[in-house]
């Protein structure tokens, strides 16, 4: 099968295949990233001879920096949704969680937001211990964790820790994120690339329907349904177009939110210095 993508490569071997996210300075989830990665996952889903998937970054300080606030003010004015049905970025994590094959997160640089959340859906995480960086900055801004944050990061890490990440604001370094349960492991950062590709090929040369089946099981322990991102979203919704957010987003950007040289360090600085807001 052939994999071409503005935002992404593909290397396909031996039922074992890498995603890499190329996408500007920060790998920002914007709306090329996010078409690219539901047609990846389709297309893999389809393909039975892959076995398990990498995610990966091609930008060495970033897997994925957040959501586009310029998408999220765009999505503020549309129709107010449900409350039953998820948002088009739950589904994509939902079609990633229930892919067939088995996924593993690899994280050598900054996953905020969105790209933490991309993160969750996934199988494993095990992130490099002087380089990752995983957070939930969105209460800063003035929104929840909308595509998964609240509803996943309570089950993995339990509820007093999860409040800590959702409502703290700052970002853990991976050895704080193995001992909270965030990612499966710290690992040193020039070992990464091998324990990860070493644990694909291993679980890559079971057989698929066992591998499989203990996914499909797991996932349904999980208990996690679809009405849950419905509501996930419509209180992100409710908390993106409450009067005054559009200023704050634009105050945000204005702050250099989205560039590259205010991402690759302590967020706070963007967001600490905006306005105080009931």
């Amino acid at each position: 099968m052939s994999y071409e993508f503005q935002t992404l490569s593909v290397d396909s071997q031996d039922a074992l295949a890498t995603v890499s996210i190329k996408n500007g300075d920060i790998n920002l989830l914007d709306a090329p990233l996010i078409k690219d990665l539901y047609k990846c996952c389709k297309q893999i889903s389809e393909d039975n001879t892959i076995k398990v998937v990498i995610f990966q970054s091609a930008n060495p300080e970033f897997f994925v920096a957040h959501a586009d606030v310029n998408m999220i003010m765009a999505a503020a004015q549309t129709p107010q949704p449900d409350g039953q049905t998820p948002s088009m970025l739950q589904s994509l994590y939902e079609l990633i969680r229930n892919l067939p094959q088995v996924t593993i997160g690899k994280i050598a640089g900054v996953a905020r937001g969105g790209g933490s959340e991309l993160l969750l859906a996934m199988d494993m995480r095990f992130a490099a211990k002087n380089k990752a960086r995983l957070g939930q900055p969105e209460v800063a801004l003035g929104l929840i964790a909308g595509a998964g944050g609240c509803t996943r990061l309570p089950k993995l890490m339990g509820r007093g820790r999860a409040m800590e990440v959702l409502l703290g604001c700052e970002d853990f370094d991976a050895e704080l994120a193995e001992r909270y349960g965030y990612i499966n492991r710290a690992i040193d950062d020039s070992e990464l690339d091998n324990f990860v590709d070493t644990l694909g090929k291993r679980i890559a040369h079971y057989p698929a329907h066992a591998l499989q089946a203990t996914k499909a099981l797991v996932n349904e322990m999980e208990q996690i349904q679809p009405q849950d991102f419905g509501r996930e979203y419509g209180q992100f919704y409710a908390t993106a177009t409450k009067n005054g957010m559009a200023e704050r987003m634009q105050q945000a950007l204005d702050n250099g939110l989205q560039t590259f040289e205010k991402e690759v360090d302590d967020l706070a600085k963007v967001t600490d210095p905006l306005p105080y807001m009931n």
